[in-house]
């Protein structure tokens, strides 16, 4: 009899004697978009750009403001026009507030300047890291008459990690807006 309960407590001592499991991590899903054709974005107002056709245009609540709708994103992009009524100052000085309230929650702000003279395009790109309720913003202005700016947000709770696949994906296209952006005559 104490033979065969040696024989079970070795056997025991021996099967337990394995790798220590632990719990996986949960997974998010992996997200991948088409590849984005662009097409022209006419309106009465005093500019024009190109968007991808993964996105709509919806008019918001005053003239010349938009939202860029990403539906199977949850994102938008809400896009303002001032016109520039001696104070220019003052339009910078929103955007960059715009910008900077969100530094409680980001990581980092990435700032790039560009300009297209022959256009009369300049204004910053701003790039948000982190648990930001707004990942990617912009202002452009000819810096006499025109301002508009532009600030993406998604619908639902910040997760750098999960959002990143559409975060990049807008980002390629709010630089080809960038790019393709240009001031009606």
């Amino acid at each position: 009899m104490i033979k065969k309960v040696i024989f079970i407590f070795v056997s025991l001592l021996l099967l337990s004697c394995g790798k220590d499991t632990t719990p996986k991590p949960y997974g998010e899903l992996r997200l991948e978009y088409p590849t984005p054709k662009y097409q022209k974005f006419e309106n009465n107002c005093a500019y024009t750009f190109e968007y991808s056709d993964f996105a709509s245009i919806t008019a918001a609540k005053k003239p010349c403001w938009y939202y860029l709708n990403y539906p199977k994103m949850k994102a938008k992009i809400f896009v303002t026009y001032y016109p520039i009524q001696n104070d220019f100052a003052e339009h910078i000085k929103e955007a960059e507030k715009m910008v900077y309230e969100h530094t409680i929650k980001a990581s980092s702000i990435d700032t790039k300047s560009f300009e297209y003279p022959e256009k009369k395009v300049y204004g910053n790109f701003y790039e948000l890291k982190g648990q930001s309720a707004s990942n990617l913003q912009f202002y452009i202005t000819d810096s006499t008459k025109h301002f508009v700016t532009a600030y993406l947000y998604f619908d639902t709770r910040p997760k750098p990690d999960s959002l990143a696949p559409a975060v990049n994906y807008i980002k390629n296209d709010m630089k080809h807006l960038l790019d393709s952006f240009e001031w009606k005559k």
